[in-house]
């Protein structure tokens, strides 16, 4: 081959590493700039008293683990039962869904918290339940931003469940605004302004400062960093 043919070749080459590296960084910054990476959702199954997920929780007072034909669970006595666990796993997430699936006693406490997450800056949630009398339920979802110490309750005393059965219930946060869900179906929404959690503990059948106890079981939590539509929501 002569050297004119070989110079030819050489350029051809080279443009063609250079187009073919042009092209891996256009697809690269688009991926990284406009197209979000999968939502990787953690799943706790509340199954043990021993370890939940990755962690070993702090066990105050008897929970008990119950087993029937779809698995097993993990029951409150509404007095003194609760699990600490040394961890939010929502922490850092500008976006969430949780997704909790319990079943609350007809004679539990009026004001259940069933799950509580707050972190060093005194920002924090809340799964609640208020218990009427006749054996009904309706939900209390809260969110609050400690730094500003205002919050978010979304609550209505009309919307009524009957106790005794498994529920999913679900609170998504969407950068601006909390939308409370339960099996699915929309109940209220509201603005809050949230800043990303910080290290922190959640606890599971009472608040962290041990009050507030709940009677029932809880099966599982989902912990999704997105805020997902509505008919991606258990239950529905």
């Amino acid at each position: 081959m002569n050297l004119p043919m070989q110079l030819n070749l050489k350029g051809y080459l080279t443009r063609c590493i250079f187009l073919l590296t042009v092209c891996i960084l256009a697809v690269l910054f688009i991926s990284g700039k406009h197209i979000p990476e999968p939502a990787q959702t953690i799943t706790w199954k509340i199954n043990s008293t021993r370890q939940i997920g990755e962690f070993k929780p702090e066990v105050i007072g008897k929970p008990v683990v119950i087993k029937d034909k779809t698995g097993s669970t993990v029951a409150f006595n509404g007095i003194n039962d609760g699990l600490v666990v040394p961890t939010i796993p929502i922490t850092g997430w500008t976006r969430f869904t949780i997704e909790v699936l319990f079943k609350p006693d007809v004679d539990g406490p009026s004001a259940p918290r069933f799950m509580h997450f707050e972190d060093a800056d005194g920002n924090r949630g809340t799964f609640e339940l208020r218990i009427t009398p006749m054996g009904e339920w309706y939900l209390d979802a809260f969110l609050k931003n400690g730094k500003l110490n205002k919050g978010l309750t979304l609550i209505d005393s009309t919307i009524l469940h009957p106790a005794g059965k498994w529920y999913w219930a679900a609170m998504v946060y969407d950068g601006r605004k909390m939308t409370s869900y339960v099996n699915g179906q929309k109940e209220l929404e509201g603005e809050v302004e949230l800043v990303p959690m910080l290290v922190g503990r959640l606890a599971l059948g009472v608040r962290l400062n041990k009050v507030n106890w709940f009677k029932g079981q809880l099966k599982e939590i989902r912990f999704h960093p997105a805020a997902l539509d509505q008919m991606a929501l258990q239950g529905w």
